[in-house]
């Protein structure tokens, strides 16, 4: 299919959870305790409320946080943590501008505060560069996930979960780039000190689970993937509300797995409950209503159900355009799912202009990230250029589509070359077999 049901997961976990955590000697980073004062009562109702899945409520209880945080004398303290709360939840809501403004001001508040090696200023850096990144800006981030593990290693010890978060955060960052080996043993190194520390039944864990997974379905690994994310919804099953969108996350990237191992009955009734959820939870106009429509759709187009297919792409489609833009990565996946159902019906005069359009958005995004989903589109309309006889045309883009493969950093598919035919019908899919 494509990366939607990965970076729907994947991309808020960038984001450090951790706001401010006790160090070995017991202080915190900022040297606050967090009395019961009003700014800290509306801190915890915002994380239950967002625990609970009411967003809305939740965002308007961090803001009034954050504003009585700034009434209180000498509370600049407080009014990091509240701030770093409210990053973190627009993290986890994909609203990364936001985010990024709001880490922009815990970093000013931690430098003058604290100095550029304590923790509470290695958390704000965090955010900030997981923000921009997540918005495709350019940057070194890798130094700076590297710099924020070195100060919490000294803070809190190597084995700490403050740790974990930021191997997390490495992981997801070199997976995103293609760099596998690194993200897996980062994931797995990730995912031991979680269950040792906080014991292996824990939302954490769930976590830690699924990103490993993410890992192995990138590769198109999917009988490693599949007990990761049967253990890791079975987590949040016992920890989250029935109606929680992060469940229903749970239950899409499972289907996925399914799918694509080709028990589509299993696929389509986790991914109709992870519907049901996400419509409750965030509306008919969300973006991961978009996603979870358009993973639908494939299951169905994986069957032939083209009929039933078709009209959820175009729905999804609707809803990126709506909620994200005719030029986010959503909007150009779910173009690309709809030309190749198109060119599976041999509708080519229908298919070409989406798998154009779709080629814009990725060609002009330009991010690390994007790479190998633009070589997988680029394969893909290789494939109807050489259905339709147009066969140089067609070797001018599986070329490019290698190069890309083979230029991706930590060159972990450099032995690869693309097997267009397999592409076609699962985007994971690399082979040394070179297309005559």
């Amino acid at each position: 299919m494509n990366e939607l049901r990965i970076g729907l997961l994947l991309l808020p976990m960038l984001m450090a959870p951790v706001a401010v955590a006790q160090n070995k000697g017991g202080q915190t980073g900022t040297g606050i305790v967090v009395a019961k004062v009003l700014w800290a009562q509306h801190l915890e109702a915002g994380h239950q409320l967002e625990r609970k899945g009411n967003f809305a409520e939740a965002e308007k209880e961090y803001l009034a946080a954050v504003e009585e945080a700034e009434r209180v004398e000498s509370g600049e303290p407080a009014l990091f943590r509240c701030l770093n709360y409210l990053a973190v939840f627009y993290g986890h809501q994909r609203r990364f501008a936001a985010a990024e403004q709001v880490s922009g001001r815990m970093l000013v508040l931690a430098e003058r505060l604290y100095g550029p090696e304590d923790p509470a200023t290695a958390t704000a850096l965090n955010n900030l560069a997981a923000s921009r990144c997540a918005q495709g800006q350019p940057g070194d981030y890798e130094s700076v996930f590297r710099r924020v593990l070195a100060i919490r290693e000294r803070a809190f010890g190597p084995d700490s979960v403050e740790v974990a978060d930021v191997l997390q955060t490495l992981a997801v960052f070199y997976r995103s780039r293609g760099r596998y080996s690194e993200a897996e043993r980062l994931s797995r190194h990730c995912l031991a000190i979680v269950e040792k520390t906080v014991g292996p039944e824990h939302p954490r864990v769930a976590l830690s689970l699924s990103n490993l997974a993410l890992v192995y379905y990138n590769q198109g690994l999917y009988a490693k993937a599949e007990p990761l994310l049967v253990r890791a919804l079975a987590i949040r099953e016992k920890t989250l509300p029935s109606e929680h969108p992060e469940l229903a996350i749970a239950l899409n990237s499972l289907a996925s797995v399914y799918s694509y191992r080709g028990r589509y009955a299993e696929a389509e009734s986790l991914h109709r409950r992870a519907l049901a959820i996400e419509e409750k939870a965030l509306g008919p106009d969300h973006p991961d209503m978009a996603a979870a429509l358009n993973n639908l759709a494939e299951v169905f187009r994986a069957q032939g159900r083209f009929e039933d297919a078709e009209p959820l792409y175009r729905q999804a489609l609707a809803i990126w355009e709506k909620s994200a833009g005719t030029s986010d990565p959503g909007t150009a996946a779910t173009l690309g799912n709809l030309a190749g159902l198109y060119r599976q019906q041999g509708r080519y005069a229908e298919a070409e202009p989406l798998f154009q359009q779709a080629l814009g958005i990725r060609e002009k995004a330009g991010r690390d990230q994007e790479q190998l989903p633009l070589a997988r589109l680029l394969a893909r309309y290789a494939l109807l250029l050489r259905e339709t006889k147009r066969k140089g045309q067609a070797k001018k883009l599986e070329a490019r589509a290698r190069g890309i493969v083979q230029r991706l950093e930590g060159r972990d598919y450099a032995r690869f070359t693309i097997d267009i035919h397999a592409l076609a019908k699962d985007p994971n899919a690399y082979s040394l077999r070179d297309p005559q």
